[in-house]
């Protein structure tokens, strides 16, 4: 990258890790920066959070009622096979161009979700949930005390793979729906008037966010899994 950066008129079409870094450091004290990143961040990642808390809530509702995992199963698997440019061109049809990534974020984070979560309660130990039942342990002490510790791990697992496709199904959203002040539409206009570095500073803001959300979620994560082990 940097010989070709360094090649007469390469900086052009690939700027140098040392141009994006400085393109970077002169976007930072920018309010307009900070804008993008706090409206693409809120969308992107609430649509991880909506869809995460959807998923889970059908996953429980599908997990022991077969007719219902029927019913939901060729939806989840026509989300999984078509591709993401498909569902963005698509819904621009029916959304708003600010509603996009959060809609498009939210809906390839919930296959694997949905997934992992009923796969962790359909392994839930039958033996544990019979016992609480024959002592008539609270609902609320059995999901804490039993569901919890045995579907954390297949939900964090789904999690982590997750946030790294919102992040990247948001940013395509934005970059083809243009809604003003956000990443995607900085990223585009990098490219309509070849600022390659601003690209590539850009694409490492997208990089460092994903990132940083991932262990901050994932944290959370733990923690609960660790208050929920005791």
């Amino acid at each position: 990258m940097a010989l070709a950066a360094a090649h007469p008129g390469g900086g052009l079409l690939l700027a140098s890790p040392v141009q994006a870094a400085l393109r970077l450091l002169e976007l930072l004290p920018s309010a307009a920066f900070w804008r993008a990143v706090g409206n693409s961040s809120l969308r992107i990642f609430g649509g991880f959070l909506l869809s995460c808390a959807l998923a889970a809530l059908l996953a429980a509702l599908a997990a022991g009622r077969p007719w219902f995992r029927d019913l939901l199963a060729p939806p989840v698997a026509v989300v999984k096979a078509v591709p993401v440019a498909s569902f963005i061109i698509l819904a621009l049809v029916w959304l708003d161009s600010r509603s996009l990534s959060l809609f498009i974020s939210g809906l390839m984070v919930f296959p694997p979700v949905y997934l992992n979560v009923l796969e962790g309660l359909r392994r839930t130990d039958g033996k544990l949930l019979e016992l609480a039942r024959v002592y008539r342990i609270p609902l609320g002490r059995r999901i804490w005390g039993i569901y919890v510790p045995q579907v954390l791990p297949y939900f964090r697992s789904a999690a982590s793979l997750a946030l790294g496709l919102c992040w990247k199904a948001g940013a395509a959203a934005e970059v083809i729906g243009l809604p003003a002040g956000t990443i995607g539409e900085r990223l585009y206009t990098a490219k309509v008037y070849l600022q390659t570095p601003d690209l590539f500073a850009w694409t490492a803001v997208i990089l460092m966010l994903s990132a940083g959300f991932e262990r901050l979620f994932l944290g959370v994560v733990d923690l609960l899994a660790g208050k929920a082990g005791r």
